[in-house]
């Protein structure tokens, strides 16, 4: 079950309401992007912001402080509140943002809901009802005289293809007593996952949700007034073990064509960058990775408009790679569009970018790509696209760029890249239980049990594969449903 820590934010403020009833609200703190950090410090799932002005003014209002926090929090970000519009429904999925909670407009406009829902799919784009006695409420909980029971409009979306709903009992929204649990089943029997919300405010209540294969548990007041401590609930419900695990393709880029070579050498053209990343977002990627390969001053320019390109197309996280070696570059690649930036060789030349980088963007958008040989039992860094010796050892330099301020870590093996003999599993346990950060396993895959083994034997975050998605011997849809029969927490 998720746990997902609630910020609602009124003029710039987090607050908490009671029932709905905006005469009741408590402030709890002026500085809601500190808070989200604290929030995020913690093994959560996702966190959930709600524009609350914009719920009731019936626009986006506080769009620039929740874009803030998505882009420097580590963790998936989801939004509610104000988004009556095309523009501002692709404001967020563009900036940051995992998915969008849809409630007035959704409700008064169906076609309005098709229409993201067949652009953006079911993953992006889940619905808020927020539900006072069996009747939906909208124009931020001010009208619950739309005379639309929940439960056939529950059924109605589910038709339309929406697959995740997060409910709300307003006549128990902050009133820390107990969840309405028989609205939550009801719903959940039709069909829908269900994110519970209102009166989350005791462990038990979790274990109850839980029991109930509830999807997720929306937490707000209970966390502000000391009635829950996250921390405590995180170690219960969500252990490392069960984080879900990421799919991510990798497209190695010359000028716009996507290139694939075996041991960083040997390239041959796949075929169009843009195409080929919209077709495996398309297919399910929990993200992608663009690495340009050749960085060459002329290559530099045609990757900034690739970016561009793919950024229009795609609506998971990417991140780029391959000769950034400055705060302007990385600041350039995001603005264009990528969500993170992938530093390896500037990194290692120059280790205190790394935590400049992270001051400046946040962690959250800050990979480091550890590119690794085994030689004489000990696991030697290479940069320069693998030619040059760095004389560092993996682990200690995994240890270091953690420390340093890195979101994530990008683990390939020389020896494997391209092979398709799997993935160095010996590599990923030793980096894996080095650092507190996601490890992604990249170089090797050649199968789905290889993939399995680095997940589970590995200890990895996140697979990165190329050549079986290219060479369409599996395809991403097969791999992640074998993963979930496998037991794995995976992203259907």
């Amino acid at each position: 079950m998720q746990i997902i820590p609630a910020i609602d934010i009124i003029n710039g403020q987090c607050v908490r309401l009671t029932k709905g009833d905006f005469n009741s609200q408590t402030s709890y703190s002026n500085d809601p992007l500190t808070l989200a950090k604290n929030f995020a410090k913690q093994n959560i799932d996702f966190l959930h912001i709600v524009d609350l002005d914009g719920a009731r003014f019936q626009k986006s209002c506080n769009q620039k402080l929740i874009l803030q926090i998505a882009k420097t929090i580590n963790k998936p970000v989801e939004v509610g509140g104000g988004i009556r519009s095309l523009e501002s429904a692709e404001m967020y999925l563009r900036n940051g943002v995992s998915r969008i909670i849809l409630g007035t407009k959704a409700i008064e406009n169906k076609s309005f809901l098709k229409f993201l829902l067949k652009k953006y799919g079911p993953e992006k784009i889940i619905l808020g009802l927020d539900v006072k006695n069996n009747q939906l409420g909208i124009n931020g909980w001010q009208n619950f005289n739309s005379q639309k029971n929940v439960f056939e409009f529950a059924k109605e979306i589910k038709k339309m293809g929406v697959k995740t709903v997060v409910v709300t009992d307003i006549n128990k929204d902050g009133t820390l007593t107990t969840p309405n649990f028989k609205l939550f089943q009801k719903i959940q029997n039709l069909g829908l996952n269900v994110i519970a919300s209102g009166g989350v405010s005791t462990l038990n209540s979790l274990q109850k949700l839980k029991k109930l294969n509830i999807t997720g548990a929306i937490i707000g007041k209970a966390l502000y007034e000391n009635k829950l401590d996250l921390s405590e609930v995180v170690k219960t419900f969500t252990p490392k073990s069960n984080l879900t695990k990421r799919i991510i393709p990798c497209l190695d880029i010359i000028e716009d064509k996507v290139v694939k070579g075996v041991n960083f050498q040997k390239m041959q053209v796949i075929g169009d960058a843009v195409k080929i990343a919209q077709k495996y977002y398309q297919q399910g990627a929990d993200e992608l990775v663009f690495l340009d390969i050749k960085a060459t001053k002329d290559n530099k320019k045609t990757i900034i408009e690739t970016v561009k390109k793919i950024a229009a197309k795609i609506f998971i996280p990417f991140t780029v790679g391959g000769g950034i070696s400055s705060l302007s570059r990385i600041k350039k690649i995001l603005r264009a569009g990528a969500d993170k930036v992938s530093l390896n060789t500037a990194a290692v030349l120059n280790p205190q970018l790394i935590n400049r980088a992270a001051k400046q963007f946040g962690s959250q958008a800050i990979v480091i790509a550890i590119d690794v040989k085994k030689e004489d039992q000990t696991y030697q860094v290479y940069i320069k696209a693998g030619t040059q010796k760095a004389n560092l050892e993996a682990v200690s330099w995994a240890k270091t760029v953690a420390k340093l301020g890195a979101g994530e870590i990008l683990l390939t093996s020389i020896d494997r890249d391209g092979t398709k003999k799997g993935y160095d599993i010996e590599l990923l346990n030793k980096i894996s239980k080095a650092v507190n950060i996601p490890v992604i396993a990249s170089g090797g895959a050649g199968s789905k049990n290889d993939i399995k083994a680095a997940l589970t034997q590995g200890q990895a975050d996140a697979v990165l594969a190329a050549s079986i998605f290219h060479q369409k011997k599996v395809t991403i849809k097969s791999l992640k449903n074998y993963l979930f029969k496998s037991n794995l927490p995976i992203r259907l």
